[in-house]
């Protein structure tokens, strides 16, 4: 059981650093992929942009209501 829990903090920790870092190549990357360069449609691709900008979404969202709130944007 401690080592499931401990293998489940390492992936948690490695997908926040992946996402952290990659959305935003994702989101405009992938676009790049499927319109110019005519690479073939993948839904897992597909799945993993909306995720991606759903992610982007929640940034802009949290960003504004801490401007709202007179809060610091930036940390």
């Amino acid at each position: 059981m401690r080592e499931l829990k401990s293998i489940m903090r390492h992936l948690y920790g490695a997908g926040i650093l992946f996402f952290y870092y990659m959305k935003w190549p994702i989101v405009l990357g992938l676009p790049v992929l499927y319109f110019y360069l005519e690479y073939p449609r993948n839904i897992w691709l597909d799945i993993l942009w909306i995720y991606c900008l759903a992610l982007i979404i929640k940034d802009f969202m949290m960003m504004f209501l801490r401007y709202k709130r007179g809060e610091k944007i930036w940390r």
